[in-house]
């Protein structure tokens, strides 16, 4: 299984709530360049975060590659999502290729569980990072991290 996990673009400071943050032109252009190291994946589906500069983010991405099927909105991919409750959900899907857009502090403590079967140091993910991981099953402490990369 290979799967992506890419924070979302730069956003607003502030708005009504944390949900109705929007992404800035900067965050923009950010998203921009990291969906552009995914052209060329297999990949099967796009599964966002609820709040708005995921989705912005999510459509960002399926747009730049053209990607035939609908983002895939899910409820466990907010910031504060319990890690082991986002792994069993990605088990449950059965893909081989797939991409996460979500926030931190989730998608840094999901790498590393991933990756090293614990949270305690988080991937160091900034904004617009596209984190790629690699490993027979989406199981904590499974798969290897095969590279982090930030927008320039």
């Amino acid at each position: 299984m290979k799967l992506w996990v890419l924070r979302h673009g730069e956003a607003e400071p502030r708005a009504n709530s944390d949900a109705e943050r929007r992404l800035t032109s900067h965050g923009r252009e950010q998203v921009l360049h990291s969906a552009a190291r995914l052209l060329g994946q297999p990949l099967q589906a796009i599964i966002a975060s609820p709040y708005v500069r995921a989705q912005q983010t999510a459509a960002l991405v399926h747009d730049t590659l053209d990607f035939p099927a609908p983002v895939r909105t899910v409820a466990w991919l907010t910031p504060d999502s319990n890690v082991q409750l986002v792994i069993g959900e990605i088990e449950k899907l059965g893909l081989e290729h797939v991409l996460l857009v979500s926030h931190q502090p989730l998608v840094g403590a999901l790498v590393c569980a991933l990756e090293h079967g614990h949270v305690q140091q988080p991937a160091p993910m900034s904004t617009a990072s596209l984190a790629e991981l690699e490993g027979e099953w989406p199981l904590a402490g499974l798969m290897t991290l095969r590279a982090i990369s930030s927008p320039a």
